[in-house]
């Protein structure tokens, strides 16, 4: 019996991928544990392997592939003994389909009325596509070939599973020239132009690539949003515009941290090398829990407060950026931290990270100092509270005893969300952290 290859639910959160590439083709063999495609998610570009052993039939989905819903059928396996050629007939059971189909009636005489009232029906499902009303049941490439072409995609006839509509389907449709006309009547339907102003008053507004205000800039590459840099930019602006943020800034000496860090890193046998954004991490993780009311998370009905920290750390990967986690950071010691740090980094930027390595989290730390950035304010990563900006440190003139000396400094901004982080508690947290950083044994302790 033919196996239908899904694709798959690689997170919690994921409802469509995009199929960024195939390692098999049509005809190959495949064992349980051979890759199959690359997916790509929101977060990363992951692996998906074979779970069957058997023959590639068919392939339903093209590489390249974007918006593919998670439980689509991508491929068609074949069992071993199995003609892949009837295999690629019967399979892609596993697609969604439009709406399931009426049951024969089991008396003809009583059903007769009721078949009457659906052959009368039975235009306005027709026409519901034109107008964007229904759903369209076809494969995400043709869709965009056939809106690329103005083919009206509900007026062609589907020769794919379950009368799915494919791209070899559009590319005959285009051929004839037989579908266009059906575009017009959805030129009429006025519902589209109605929801325009009720989706610009709740959401920012969408701009294109082909804006005329584009056109009298100087030459530039139009870069496709990739499903990570859409998923940044939603989140990002829902956590602008809905959360509530207030920032408190600390200028912090670190020259005692400096030190310590450079005798750690020396010692005789030390298979590590801490960083200063590591002892960031720790002393971060120990001020949370001496201020644990800043180690929360805010919801419609309560507030969370969690009872260890796990620290999400911002690493820029190509494309965009992704918060790996290191889980009980208090509980742990520099150098796992710093092993664990470096680990995380080096597979975010591989894209390997497991989907448990980047979610969740209780609280966050952005640093830009390796940059020369003196201070900057982040955005808060929610539904966590707070998120601690890091910038240099630099030799600064600073005042003690009434005299005028050099110390290293840096500056922290901390942004939190006042619903669920108070002033007060805030400017705690600042404090404890300070007063670790400058007295940078309590860390050993």
């Amino acid at each position: 019996m033919p196996i239908d290859i899904l694709m798959p639910a690689l997170s919690p959160t994921m409802t469509e991928g995009t199929l960024a590439k195939w390692h098999v083709k049509e005809g190959d063999e495949v064992s349980s544990g051979d890759v199959l495609a690359e997916i790509e998610t929101d977060k990363a570009t992951m692996e998906v392997e074979a779970v069957d052993e058997g023959v590639i039939a068919k392939i339903l989905i093209e590489e390249g592939s974007e918006g593919v819903a998670v439980n689509t059928a991508i491929a068609i396996l074949a069992e071993e003994g199995e003609d892949p050629a009837e295999a690629a007939k019967s399979g892609g059971g596993g697609a969604p389909e439009p709406a399931a189909e009426p049951e024969a009636p089991k008396d003809e005489a009583k059903e007769a009325p009721k078949e009457a009232k659906k052959a009368d029906a039975a235009p306005a499902p027709a026409s519901a596509p034109a107008s964007g009303g229904s759903r369209v049941f076809a494969s995400p490439l043709a869709k965009r070939i056939a809106a690329d072409a103005g083919i009206d995609i509900a007026a062609i006839s589907g020769s794919g599973p379950h009368g799915r509509v494919v791209k070899a389907d559009v590319e005959a449709a285009i051929a004839s020239g037989g579908t266009k006309a059906a575009a017009a009547p959805a030129a009429d339907a006025p519902a589209a132009p109605a929801k325009a102003p009720a989706a610009a008053a709740g959401a920012p507004p969408v701009i294109s690539a082909e804006d005329p205000i584009f056109q009298m800039l100087p030459p530039h590459e139009a870069v496709p949003n990739t499903n990570m840099r859409k998923t940044i930019a939603k989140r990002l602006t829902e956590s602008a515009r809905d959360v509530p943020h207030f920032n408190v800034l600390a200028d912090v000496e670190i020259d005692a941290l400096l030190a310590m860090r450079k005798q750690l890193n020396e010692r005789e046998g030390a298979d590590y090398k801490i960083s200063v954004n590591d002892m960031v991490i720790k002393a971060t993780a120990l001020a949370l829990t001496r201020v644990p009311d800043c180690n929360v998370a805010y919801t419609d009905t309560a507030v969370l407060k969690f009872s260890q920290v796990d620290m999400a750390m911002a690493v820029a990967i190509d494309g965009g950026l992704i918060t790996p986690i290191i889980k009980n950071c208090a509980a742990k010691g520099l150098a796992t931290i710093s092993k664990e740090a470096k680990e995380l980094a080096g597979k975010a930027r591989e894209g390997k990270l497991k989907p448990e390595e980047y979610q969740g989290g209780t609280f966050s730390i952005s640093n830009l100092g390796m940059f020369g950035v003196k201070s900057f304010n982040s955005i808060i990563n929610s539904p966590q509270g707070g998120i601690l900006s890091v910038g240099a440190g630099e030799q600064r003139a600073v005042v003690k005893d009434g005299a005028v000396a050099i110390a290293t400094v840096m500056t922290l901004s901390l942004a939190v969300d006042h619903r669920c982080i108070d002033g007060a508690a805030a400017a705690g947290f600042m404090k404890e952290l300070k007063a670790i950083l400058q007295d940078p044994i309590a860390l050993m302790l």
